[in-house]
């Protein structure tokens, strides 16, 4: 019964979590990428194409089972997560750049995740016809994602005070919500759970790491600055996964609960990847840059 009440709220939780996210969004969040071309396009290649590609090699590679591979390409093809903007700001990433990022990902998502799940749950599960995201569940992952940060973003530029005296409840009630989601889905499968780390947590782990390096990397062989690219590489590899959870366990979404395991397990593993991927590229730094380096602006 708790399962299920937790299962029906996840809608509703996720639109509190993108709530959050528009309550520290504001229009120049989405002009400000138009002043650094280089390093949004770059960073924005990688997240919608590079990573499903990578991450559909990875799915093949270790050979996962149907349910588990299409919930692997469902993170890929989710947006990075607020908690990006905090890991970035405390490794000396270009934080502004990271809020220009996820503002325009979570728009995207709506165009974009329905096309990975669709051909992923396709070619993963072609004898099940009712997997995947028609277009009524397309308008749904709208509602669920664009209008929450919508309504936040009107809050903040109508009632600034209301909208700043919300904006830390909303984000401790957001990290409240992926602890209870990640755990709901833990329990749920407590049956099955050895299996599905042996399954899943090596290629979890694989994909993050390679989403970190990749996001850091590419943008580097680009010629963008160290501190651009230090956001993408945390943008990229740190992923919204309440929200993939959400769309695999949602009724009226995946509505498939092996779906959620990649996201549950990568919720969990990013947060330790991620601090040592800050730390290591934090080091670099200290050890290579230039003094001018340092102080550049020039994303592109």
């Amino acid at each position: 019964m708790g399962s299920g009440l937790i299962i029906a709220s996840l809608p509703f939780a996720l639109g509190v979590v993108m709530l959050g996210l528009g309550l520290s969004l504001t229009v120049d969040d989405f002009r400000r990428v138009g002043r650094y071309p280089r390093a949004a396009a770059v960073a924005l290649l990688c997240q919608l194409v590079v990573l499903p590609v990578i991450c559909f090699g990875l799915v093949l590679a270790f050979q996962l089972p149907p349910e588990l591979a299409v919930g692997m390409m469902l993170i890929a093809a989710s947006p990075g997560g607020p908690t990006a903007n905090l890991f970035s700001h405390l490794f000396g990433g270009n934080v502004a750049l990271n809020v220009s990022l996820t503002a325009i990902n979570s728009g995207l998502v709506v165009v974009t995740l329905p096309v990975v799940a669709n051909l992923s749950a396709g070619y993963f599960l072609p004898d099940s016809a009712t997997i995947g995201l028609q277009f009524d569940k397309v308008v749904q992952v709208f509602v669920i994602v664009v209008v929450p940060v919508a309504v936040g973003m009107l809050l903040r530029t109508w009632v600034p005070e209301v909208a700043r005296r919300l904006n830390r409840p909303v984000r401790a009630l957001s990290v409240v919500v992926l602890v209870v989601v990640i755990g709901a889905v833990l329990y749920g499968e407590r049956a099955n759970l050895a299996g599905y780390f042996v399954s899943v947590g090596l290629a979890v782990l694989a994909f993050n790491i390679v989403s970190l390096l990749t996001g850091y990397a590419v943008p580097r062989l680009a010629g963008v600055d160290r501190r651009a690219a230090i956001a993408a590489g945390f943008e990229i590899g740190i992923h919204n996964t309440a929200f993939t959870i959400t769309v695999a366990l949602s009724p009226a979404l995946m509505n498939n609960a092996e779906m959620a395991i990649p996201g549950a397990v990568y919720g969990i593993v990013m947060f330790f990847t991620a601090v040592v991927f800050g730390w290591l590229v934090t080091r670099r730094r200290a050890r290579e840059s230039a003094p001018g380096e340092q102080t550049s602006v020039a994303l592109g």
